[in-house]
């Protein structure tokens, strides 16, 4: 279980999952459709399953750090520049999000339709974002900071079925355990309240950019 330092944790992010970056400008607003958009279509296909919302959507997830990753390191090859740690940063949120899929394919077990939308949005969204971080960085992390806002909204609404009994609080698979030093009898609660924490800080940090440049 949660020791009290993670549960205090817990409650804060309780109340982070309200927090919410308004659009300024054409730019953000773009960004925002976007993430409304697609919300509205995992919302119409999974409704309340998040474990396999979760296999899907973090999929998606794991490209744009990756994809960013790549192009700053390109870029700093090409101009013999360093990055500031910046490629590093990127590359390590892009792990964190194929670990959370490693996680919950534990968990829910996709289809094998699941699995076709896998591919078939790791394609599509992968050239998309391509071309969006090249030509319009901001946008491009603007969007993966709303992204990650209604990460939390949806991790926050999955740990509320948890607490209602509607979805089992079963065991945390052993992946999860090991990945976040979880103790060994760990629920899948714990295990939500964990992604959700890395949600939170991947929509802080993607905000943060978002301002800078």
């Amino acid at each position: 279980m949660l020791n009290t330092e993670q549960d205090n944790f817990a409650s804060n992010e309780s109340l982070e999952a309200q927090l919410h970056t308004s659009p300024k400008g054409f730019s953000d607003s773009f960004a925002l459709f976007i993430t409304k958009a697609l919300r509205l279509f995992a919302d119409t296909l999974f409704r309340k399953r998040y474990g396999h919302r979760a296999v899907v959507l973090e999929t998606v997830a794991g490209v744009p750090g990756m994809v960013a990753g790549v192009i700053h390191h390109l870029r700093s090859l090409r101009n013999m520049k360093d990055d500031n740690g910046m490629i590093k940063e990127l590359l390590d949120e892009a792990e964190n999000e194929r670990m959370h899929l490693m996680t919950f394919i534990e968990i829910a077990k996709p289809s094998k339709f699941e699995r076709f939308l896998i591919l078939m949005a790791q394609i599509s969204f992968g050239i998309f974002y391509t071309l969006l971080y090249i030509f319009f960085k901001k946008t491009a992390h603007r969007m993966i900071g709303y992204f990650e806002e209604e990460a939390v909204t949806s991790y926050s609404e999955y740990l509320d079925e948890i607490d209602n009994g509607t979805i089992s609080n079963s065991p945390a698979p052993q992946i999860a355990i090991d990945y976040w030093n979880l103790d060994a009898k760990a629920s899948l609660r714990d295990v939500v309240i964990a992604v959700r924490a890395d949600e939170a800080g991947h929509r802080d940090k993607n905000h943060e950019f978002a301002d800078q440049i």
